[in-house]
């Protein structure tokens, strides 16, 4: 018999290998394996197909062993993989290594040692370098190959160890690694038999003498109800019987030696129960009722539905009802949110109605965690519904009905690096049509593309025009800060006007927030003499300030260096930090309201998964009066008492060079402005512009997505781009800026030769150099009802002609379908 392997890596297809004959009857499709791959590497891999014909190779290596009892994927996941593989132009491989939590994959680990043979005689002829990695080997006792070359401090690491190899002083082992670790807890258990009166009456004429040991079998019975024979033993948690008992584990281990109890260690789930008691449905206002009347009519005839609700308009509370109905039919839902800081509040909401039927699962959890959480899903089909971030649709469901997508128009869905770099929102479609489920979009600002469809008739469309409980809709006002600064009427980033509206809105007990989409504290530093600006080595980028740890720090890469004390370039001790990111804004809010707490949201401050709920729980509890924060801050949070919200600088998120600016500028804006107000309706935003003739800011002000919507459908129709088109961006890097740049002219043309004027000639991406590597780009415009598996062919066989020229050595090509 013969598996075709599915292993994680960058190449297409699967892999053959023999099934030997002692695992045959333990293997199957979804069951994970280990098998040899090269030289010297073993990976885990997953079998998608057995058949017995032998496969046209000439060497078929076989499996090296079975992990699994069972299979750890359904077949659904597997049909899911092959169309994101296809449709995102990509390999399952890739697919599967994202799919999979690490904690499920055993892999080869290249670790390095000092040899045993290696003599004092060797090291003494060795340089400060080799002495130096020989040193941090040996303190390590034996370390990864990646480690020491990443860890040691030594330069040019990885040719200093080849040497040591070479020269047989340090040796070179291959080891099984794997990484999921189990949480055992210890238990508890009587060994005596059941019913046997005249045992039990033995054993307690036994103990008379350890009266402690008494003491702790009797809680032990009556714990475990061992008396009653018609019901299972109860598990007893040793934690438990020392607490009810007043004993401790010595006393225990003294039972277990005498026969009379058994201690064993149980793996149990990392995760409790949700506690407290679950709350009734929430009361529907007839226009909510109405709403969720009118989507489960959709769904009879349409798999996607659109519901179109203004921020604030309760679009949560008719989820909750039809997560209910799903529920209650026995079947499962998943609750796709864009960032995970929205789980922190979604998912209290959930549980208190839902309780321990709420899962959450998002790439903030550890690997050990989210491999539980596959399990759970994986070896139960019971109601519940799974709250998460876009990497939640690879869970293995059983019974999915229905599928929310909150915020629909959010770019958080989309995955850019590394592959597959899909779209979580459009990905989650797909799963649902496999389970046959439904799909229900929610957004107040629907890209152009959904709404576009749900007019056409495509999807249904469900609409909320009023907020819940007759709040009004937040006043927008229009900052023109070229005037403000001609009257003086600025003090550093904040006009005086929002600095006057936050002093009101906090002096009378309410709260503000202030967005500002630039983490850090400064976006550049900057010689004043000569005007040299500090670049990353190996991106083409300026270099960030952060103030809390003194560096300088590319946000493309993560490189940190010191702040220059003299200008590298005219020697003048001149350097200044020039421009505002958001932890500059926290420090000038907190000078400006000295007896006020201010929160910062952004990357930097929520690194961990403790980090949300801390930030959301003091600012929605009013621990705080002013959050500042990114993007994070407009994406569906609800904290009833913000009256005011400040767009700091709305010209960067309007100027930005790309087709999607304008939707995403409103989308932001509208976004943003939907936090203020939410209980009483009166909120005010006030948006800060150098261009406050702009439409989109004219629009925002209306609260108009209709008239937006039909302004930038018209430009879009005007310039081919979606939804008229689709949109499939080839990326092309290298280390040498001559090579990419030809290869990139030689694949455009290649691509011209089938696609015509569809393709773009090659651009200079804004950022071009990223780690290292130099970036061009080829833009591909087709018809958006033309075969994803056919461009993918042509794309193919345009590539491999590319690349079999030496030019293209190193060369490295991908694709991103649908860029957002």
């Amino acid at each position: 018999m013969y598996a075709n392997v599915i292993l994680p890596m960058p190449l297409d297809g699967t892999f053959s290998y023999a099934v030997p004959a002692e695992l045959a009857d333990k293997t199957g499709v979804g069951f994970r394996v280990i098998v040899p791959f090269g030289k010297k590497h073993y990976y885990t891999g997953l079998i998608e197909s057995l058949t017995a014909e032998k496969p046209d190779h000439i060497n078929i290596r076989e499996i090296v062993d079975v992990l699994d009892d069972k299979p750890i994927v359904r077949p659904e996941q597997i049909q899911f993989w092959r169309w994101m593989s296809e449709y995102y132009l990509c390999t399952i491989g890739e697919v599967f290594k994202a799919a999979l939590p690490a904690g499920l994959k055993i892999e080869s680990e290249t670790r390095i040692s000092i040899d045993e043979r290696a003599t004092p005689e060797d090291f003494a002829t060795l340089g400060s370098d080799a002495l130096a990695m020989v040193e941090f080997v040996r303190s390590q006792n034996s370390v990864t190959l990646d480690a020491a070359t990443a860890k040691s401090e030594v330069p040019r690491a990885g040719a200093v160890i080849t040497a040591l190899i070479e020269d047989g002083i340090l040796s070179v082992s291959e080891k099984l690694v794997e990484r999921y670790r189990a949480v055992r807890k210890p238990y508890v258990r009587p060994t005596l038999a059941r019913g046997d009166a005249a045992a039990m009456e033995e054993a307690f004429r036994v103990l008379k003498r350890s009266p402690r040991q008494e003491e702790a079998l009797m809680a032990l019975i009556t714990l475990s109800s061992f008396y009653k024979t018609d019901t299972p033993l109860v598990e007893v948690p040793l934690d438990v019987l020392l607490d009810r008992s007043g004993v401790t584990r010595t006393i225990v281990k003294g039972l277990e030696e005498r026969g009379y109890a058994e201690i064993y260690n149980k793996e149990i789930s990392r995760f409790s129960s949700s506690g407290g008691p679950c709350k009734e449905l929430p009361a529907l206002s007839p226009a909510q009722d109405k709403a969720l009347d009118r989507i489960h009519i959709d769904f009879r005839d349409k798999d996607i539905v659109l519901l179109r609700g203004v921020t604030g308009s309760g679009k949560t509370e008719i989820y909750i009802h039809l997560i209910d109905f799903v529920l209650r039919e026995g079947r499962q839902a998943l609750f796709l949110v864009p960032e995970i800081a929205l789980t922190t509040q979604l998912t209290r909401r959930l549980q208190s109605v839902f309780g321990k039927r709420v899962v959450i699962y998002h790439s903030k959890f550890s690997d050990n965690e989210r491999v539980d959480i596959w399990r759970r899903m994986l070896e139960s089909d019971e109601p519940c519904v799974v709250i998460g971030a876009r990497s939640a649709v690879f869970l293995p469901f059983g019974r999915l009905r229905l599928v929310i997508v909150d915020e629909e128009h959010e770019a958080s869905y989309k995955q850019y690096d590394p592959a597959p770099r899909y779209n979580g929102r459009d990905a989650a479609v797909v799963l649902a049509s496999i389970h046959r489920a439904k799909t229900l979009y929610g957004s107040a600002t629907p890209t152009v593309e959904t709404y576009y469809k749900a007019l056409n008739g495509k999807f249904g469309l469900v609409e909320l025009t009023e907020r819940y409980g007759d709040a009004r809709m937040p006043s927008l006002d229009i900052v023109n800060m070229k005037s403000e600064r001609g009257r003086r009427a600025v003090s550093g980033y904040f006009s005086h006007r929002l600095l006057d509206a936050t002093l009101d809105a906090v002096n009378r007990g309410r709260q503000a927030i202030l967005f500002h989409n630039r983490r850090g504290y400064a976006p550049l530093a900057r010689c004043k003499m000569c005007a040299f600006t500090p670049k990353c080595d190996f991106c083409d980028v300026s270099l960030t300030y952060h103030k809390r740890t003194n560096r300088l720090v590319c946000h493309y890469c993560g490189a940190e260096y010191a702040v220059p004390q003299l200008c590298p370039e005219c020697k003048e001790p001149a350097i200044e930090i020039v421009g505002y990111g958001t932890e500059r804004l926290e420090d000038e809010i907190s000078a400006n309201f000295r007896d006020r707490r201010v929160l910062r949201m952004d990357l930097d401050t929520t690194r961990n998964k403790e980090g949300y709920s801390r930030i959301i729980d003091e600012f929605s509890a009013h621990k705080a009066d002013i959050l500042v924060g990114t993007q994070m801050v407009t994406k569906g949070l609800d904290f009833g008492d913000v009256e005011l919200v400040g767009v700091l600088n709305a010209d960067s998120l309007i100027n930005f060079p790309d087709f999607r600016s304008a939707e995403r500028a409103f989308n932001m804006i509208e976004q943003v402005a939907g936090r203020a107000g939410r209980r009483d309706g009166s909120g005010r935003v006030i948006v800060q512009t150098y261009n406050p003739e702009s439409p989109i800011l004219a629009f925002a002000a209306a609260h108009d997505y209709e008239g937006f919507y039909r302004h930038e459908l018209e430009e879009r129709r005007a310039f081919g781009f979606p939804p008229f088109t689709r949109i499939i961006n080839v990326y092309l890097k290298h280390r040498d800026v001559a090579v990419v740049t030809e290869c990139a002219s030689k694949f455009s043309t290649m691509l011209r030769a089938t696609f015509g004027n569809r393709v773009s000639p090659p651009q200079e991406p804004g950022v071009s150099r990223v780690q290292g590597l130099f970036i061009r780009k080829i833009m591909l415009k087709i018809e958006a009802n033309v075969s994803m598996k056919r461009v993918k062919e042509i794309l193919r066989q345009s590539y491999v002609e590319l690349t079999a020229s030496p030019l293209a050595r190193g060369l490295s090509v991908y694709y991103d379908v649908d860029p957002v």
